[in-house]
């Protein structure tokens, strides 16, 4: 895993391309290694960042199953804080007893939305294997979730959030969350 850079508004952040290179470099080891058949691979992307990454490493390693998407606004445990999503993409998902996944998102940090994103998947089934690819991990895990593939590992300042832009241009942008640190 990489080190963690401390990243200040006045400093660029990781070209997403960079990333995506280091984490197709990452996956195609972990293929070899694990002797995954990359015919049967089914590439998940959580809406909305995670589904642009997960189109562009579809096409980096070649898979040929279509991209399957997940809208996991409905399992999201802070509903009850947040209220239901507006306009929810809805998911499209394959057939996925017995196979393997490669679940992608954008950003990792609490680990939440990929605990939701698990749980929505077993509602369809019951998968061989989930690999996790993320963009960028930041600081702040509550749940004992770990990539397999990772681009970045970034550290912000207090009050700042990445968001990923596109679907054209993928690029990562540093946004205020307007939460006031003592």
């Amino acid at each position: 895993m990489q080190e963690s850079e401390m990243h200040e508004e006045h400093e660029a952040l990781p070209e997403v391309e960079a990333l995506l290179e280091a984490m197709t470099e990452e996956l195609e080891l972990l293929f070899e290694r694990r002797e995954l058949d990359r015919e049967r691979l089914i590439p998940v992307g959580i809406h909305t960042g995670g589904v642009w990454v997960a189109q562009a490493l579809r096409e980096r390693l070649g898979l040929e199953e279509p991209l399957a998407t997940l809208d996991i606004g409905f399992w999201r445990d802070d509903f009850g804080h947040k209220g239901l999503p507006d306009g929810g993409q809805g998911s499209q998902l394959p057939d996925i007893e017995n196979r393997d996944l490669l679940l992608v998102d954008d950003v990792l940090m609490s680990g939440r939305t990929v605990r939701a994103a698990l749980n929505e998947l077993f509602d369809y089934g019951r998968p061989r294997r989930v690999l996790l690819a993320c963009l960028v991990e930041l600081p702040g895990r509550e749940l004992p979730v770990q990539p397999d593939a990772l681009g970045a590992n970034l550290a912000l300042a207090p009050g700042k959030r990445i968001k990923l832009e596109g679907p054209g241009n993928l690029r990562l942008t540093l946004v205020d969350t307007g939460e006031v640190t003592a």
